[in-house]
């Protein structure tokens, strides 16, 4: 997790062009994380609800955002 390390460092740092970037890595880094860890979840036989209290979400929205995967 050293890369999400650096990140979450950067996207502190004074200089918006640094930080914002920085802030954009960790996005596309969370959903990559979100998204193995819902197939790890479908994979061992959790349903949509289950998954989507995890998240703090809707049944819907999870299941809209990876029902295709």
């Amino acid at each position: 997790m050293t890369e999400a390390t650096d990140l979450a460092e950067r996207a502190g740092d004074r200089d918006p062009r640094v930080g914002l970037r920085a802030v954009a890595a960790l996005r596309r880094l969370l959903e990559q994380l979100e998204a193995v860890q819902v197939r790890n979840a479908r994979n061992q036989g959790w349903s949509w609800q289950e998954i989507a209290g995890e998240l703090g979400v809707s049944r819907q929205a999870v299941h809209k955002k990876y029902g295709r995967h």
